[in-house]
């Protein structure tokens, strides 16, 4: 679904529909909501008190529409208030490199996951613009996992139909989130790496009624705005805050999967110019390295296409991780016996504390964030970010799983894991990207997006040849901000 025009070069921006807009209005203000706005997301001090007191006495996972307003990177889980950005930096006892390795932690978002952020960037354009009208239509999230759980998630607390797309192989704690959401779900054959099947689900739905609205977040720009403003913006605060005198900003390490992350260092890139943006994917389906495909486990990142919104100009190196590195991994960081051999071998007990806050794909972030490293051969000034999108939680049936099909984990496995996983992690598939490797990429997108989703040749060579085609999307913000007041003063809530 091409819900965006090329030739004008903005995403939405201005009234569509005054009705659907005045429905909206009146729901929101008898479902008492209030809409964030993208720099409260980004500066989330800058959210009234008044709503930050209600937020101490609020659950992180309580479907409460006040629990918008805790869509940003730096909720303290234990008082409830808006604290400090949640980050770890993974230390070199445990990577091997020099360089400076940190994540943003995802955990803290409701949901448990950072996507529910840009699905909040790509449906409240839509309520505020009045393409969307809550008391007909549905609003539909296909997904390889968390992005449906964040739009599920936020259609809840806008009181808007939620309906979850997923593959049926994805772990059995998202389909049980979803059920207990009462969302409406579909699961479609096949694991992370079957995307054109949920494709092909979206279509049917839309064949059925016009009552489907399709944010897919492939290809809406919602999503990687969202990134572009918060989490980039995000990790410029948190370097300039951690950083010493000789620190520099070497690097930032995003899996590609809808290309909504990644997004934020078109944001760094502007800040940092210096700064090598890595694409990373699962060696089971190097799309991006090797015009691959396949099926793969490192859940969170869905493959075997370029998504419309990846601005692949901007990337300037792509790497493979071997998807049962992370899941190695993922028993060290949390079988107890695990945990021990790593505090037997001079790892701090605060961050193994913390290490449950990596997910699979998060833990593929920290490897090829090492990877990196090895590569351009940095020291201890440079410094290295990516994000840590989610925590164990949404894994813990693959570690019975993996118990079940591997045996029980022990010390002697905790070492082999540890030396043969990130140790001996190589610097094997890692690409530097010329500038004829990135058009090749880009170009891949033309048999996705043109010939089965109904994009333009012209858009496409819009992304890659008008100068402003990226800098004017991102531009919308104040406008969505204006939009969001405006909408908020007519509620009539604060």
């Amino acid at each position: 679904m091409n819900n965006w025009s090329w030739q004008t070069c903005l995403p939405i921006g201005k009234i569509e529909n005054k009705e659907y807009l005045k429905k909206t209005i009146e729901r929101c203000k008898k479902q008492k909501i209030i809409l964030p706005k993208f720099s409260e997301m980004k500066n989330p001090e800058s959210i009234p008190q008044k709503i930050q007191d209600k937020l101490t006495k609020l659950g992180m996972q309580e479907t409460n529409p006040l629990n918008l307003f805790r869509i940003n990177w730096q909720n303290d889980s234990t008082t409830g208030k808006i604290g400090g950005i949640n980050f770890l930096e993974i230390p070199q006892a445990i990577t091997g490199v020099k360089a400076r390795i940190i994540g943003l932690v995802g955990k803290f978002f409701p949901t448990g996951a950072h996507k529910v952020g840009a699905s909040y960037g790509c449906l409240v354009p839509y309520l505020i613009t009045g393409k969307f009208n809550p008391e007909y239509h549905k609003a539909v999230w296909p997904s390889t996992g968390n992005y449906c759980r964040g739009g599920v998630f936020n259609s809840r607390l806008l009181s808007v139909h939620g309906v979850a797309i997923l593959p049926e192989e994805m772990s059995k704690e998202r389909f049980n989130w979803l059920k207990d959401m009462g969302a409406e779900i579909y699961a479609t054959p096949g694991c992370e790496s079957n995307v054109k099947e949920i494709y092909d689900k979206c279509h049917e739905l839309e064949s059925k009624s016009d009552e489907y609205v399709i944010f897919n977040q492939f290809d809406q720009f919602g999503n990687m705005i969202w990134h572009y403003t918060v989490t980039g913006s995000t990790i410029e605060k948190l370097f300039n805050q951690i950083k010493n005198p000789n620190n520099r900003f070497s690097g930032y390490v995003s899996a590609t999967g809808s290309a909504g992350t990644i997004g934020a260092g078109d944001y760094l890139r502007e800040v940092f110019p210096q700064v090598k943006i890595v694409a990373s994917e699962a060696l089971q389906c190097p799309t991006l390295l090797m015009n691959g495909y396949g099926a793969h486990r490192i859940e969170g990142i869905g493959d075997k296409h370029i998504p419309w919104i990846h601005n692949v100009k901007n990337t300037d190196a792509v790497c493979a991780i071997d998807d049962e590195d992370p899941l190695r991994i993922l028993r060290l960081f949390n079988e107890p016996v695990g945990q021990e051999w790593m505090r037997k071998n001079g790892v701090n007990e605060n961050v193994i504390s913390k290490l449950p806050w990596l997910g699979i794909s998060s833990i593929s972030n920290m490897l090829s964030s090492i990877k990196l490293a090895k590569y351009y051969e940095m020291n201890e000034n440079d410094v290295i970010f990516t994000i840590f999108t989610d925590s164990i939680e949404m894994y813990n049936s693959r570690l019975e799983e993996m118990n079940q099909e591997w045996g029980k984990y022990s010390e002697h496995q905790s070492e082999i894991d540890w030396t043969s996983v990130i140790k001996k992690q190589t610097v094997d598939y890692f690409s530097e990207l010329s500038y004829y490797n990135k058009k090749r990429i880009h170009n891949l997108k033309y048999f996705t997006w043109v010939e089965q989703q109904g994009k333009t040749v012209e858009e496409l060579n819009a992304q890659w040849y008008d100068e402003n085609y990226w800098k004017e999307r991102f531009s919308v913000v104040p406008l969505w901000d204006k939009l969001i007041d405006d909408f908020n003063k007519q509620v009539g809530l604060i």
